[in-house]
């Protein structure tokens, strides 16, 4: 029972720490809506990696701070106005804009308008992975 009870307790603390080393995270709301295995002629992917497909809503005033993510990929804003900060670069985007993040570059997200924002994201990732593809920077 001793023993049980420390797993528990260990578990939740692993847990707690990989909460506390997520980015700021303030009014947004993912959904996902599709996630498929890569399977096709590139054979050198086929059940290496997977596509997710999430929506991301953003609140009026809603932030993502500074982050990366897991793996690449295409996003689009299918609603409102998302500013966009990376490598000292605003750029805002509005509905039918896309962009292309590598993953590996810290940057932010915002809504600074008062109309909520949606974002489609278009991810590749490591099929085992699961949970949120934000991540914080990494000390170079």
């Amino acid at each position: 029972m001793k023993s049980t009870a420390t797993a528990f307790l260990a578990a939740l603390l692993a847990c707690g720490a990989v909460l506390a080393q997520q980015p700021e995270n303030r009014g947004i709301t993912p959904r996902i809506k599709l996630e498929e295995t890569v399977f096709g002629h590139l054979t050198e992917l086929n059940g290496k990696f997977k596509l997710r497909v999430t929506e991301l809503s953003f609140a009026p005033g809603a932030r993502l701070g500074p982050h990366h993510h897991a793996g690449p990929g295409i996003r689009m804003v299918t609603a409102g106005a998302l500013t966009f900060v990376q490598a000292g670069k605003e750029t805002v985007y509005g509905p039918g804009d896309y962009f292309y993040e590598s993953g590996n570059v810290v940057h932010t997200a915002e809504n600074r308008t008062k109309a909520p924002v949606r974002v489609t994201f278009f991810e590749i990732l490591p099929v085992d992975w699961s949970g949120p593809t934000v991540i914080l920077p990494k000390a170079h």
